[in-house]
């Protein structure tokens, strides 16, 4: 993570602003948001209030209400202290792992196979795919704050269809990481997808079903998009690639834990500066108490904080099971589109 703002594509919204009425903007949220407990303080950062902004369409009151219902959730759920021992056997058979390398952009991969599920507990599911989107950011470049998420349908039936587990996986992306994704590529979804995926894009929000692509082995024109994102060299040949070596739990039960060994220094002081320092609190009760206080703080940015008592401290069941995006088999002519290009239109 960095504490400043990156570049990133914008909509025609974002593009009227100039980079101070952007900059006022964050300030302001911040002062809404209120005095935070360190590690909650180093998360809001210019850049992470910025990714709220502009998941809110740069709403200071819509940011200030989403952005501190992601703060109680982090507050209590700790996502940044889940370490691998504690989700290891979710891990087994490969469901969702980091790719050793990144895309061109310098985009952290995650490969995720909704076929390998192995376990009932749908909290152990959705705490495993937290753990899995930490990592992810850990491991991102230095100039980039989205990565890619790259579905493998092989072996994928109906059995393996969950509309509920799409729900809650999109409430974890879009609520709690937003502008995290730049792209998601379903990778040879069966024909029977398609339906599942009209039903699912509900649970969506357009600047998040626009970044989702359809991609097939046997069509030239969709597999432009992976040869333009990805080293095909270093890619899976599950995904078209020339690297054989598939996954290895013990390999990458090693990378991990080294991961988890660099992670706590990503919440350190320091390590993301805010524009304007906080005094630090001390306890969750005290930032309760921080987010009702500063809720009426403007009339017209004011955050309905009622709200924030009824978030659950449990995080609803949770899979890798993830949608796929307009048109698929029938619509994939029009997915060679520059890559980029699409980036820019939709972020979500």
């Amino acid at each position: 993570m960095s504490g400043g703002l990156k570049k990133s594509p914008s909509n025609g919204f974002e593009n009227s602003l100039t980079p101070e009425a952007q900059q006022a903007k964050i300030n302001e949220v911040r002062r809404l948001v209120g005095p935070l407990p360190e590690k909650l303080s180093i998360y809001c950062s210019d850049a992470s209030i910025s990714r709220h902004l502009r998941a809110r369409n740069w709403s200071v009151k819509k940011t200030t209400k989403m952005l501190k219902e992601t703060l109680k959730w982090r507050a209590e759920y700790k996502p940044e202290e889940i370490r691998w021992e504690e989700i290891a056997r979710e891990a087994e058979t490969g469901k969702i792992y980091r790719l050793n390398s990144v895309d061109k952009h310098g985009r952290t991969v995650l490969v995720m196979r909704p076929s390998c599920q192995n376990t009932k507990s749908t909290k152990g599911q959705i705490r495993y795919l937290v753990y899995c989107m930490e990592n992810a950011i850990l491991n991102l470049s230095p100039d980039q704050e989205q990565m890619v998420w790259l579905i493998d349908f092989h072996g994928f039936n109906l059995s393996h269809i969950s509309l509920k587990v799409t729900k809650e996986t999109a409430h974890v992306l879009q609520d709690h990481y937003p502008e995290r994704l730049g792209l998601a590529i379903l990778y040879n979804p069966p024909k029977f997808f398609e339906p599942f995926w009209m039903a699912a894009k509900v649970f969506l929000e357009p600047k998040t079903y626009n970044k989702v692509k359809f991609v097939y082995s046997d069509e030239v024109n969709t597999m432009k998009i992976m040869e333009e994102l990805f080293d095909m060299d270093q890619l899976e040949s599950a995904f078209g690639g020339k690297d054989n070596s598939g996954f290895d739990i013990s390999k990458y039960a090693e990378r991990m834990k080294e991961d988890d060994k660099r992670m706590p220094l990503l919440w350190t002081v320091g390590s993301e500066p805010s524009a304007m320092p906080q005094p630090a609190l001390t306890s969750t009760a005290s930032l309760d108490v921080s987010m009702e206080s500063h809720s009426d703080a403007s009339e017209t940015d004011e955050t309905d904080s009622s709200q924030l008592h009824g978030i659950s401290t449990e995080i609803a069941s949770n899979d890798v099971n993830t949608p796929a995006v307009d048109g698929g088999r029938n619509g994939s002519e029009n997915v060679h589109v520059n890559v980029k290009t699409q980036e820019d239109q939709a972020r979500a």
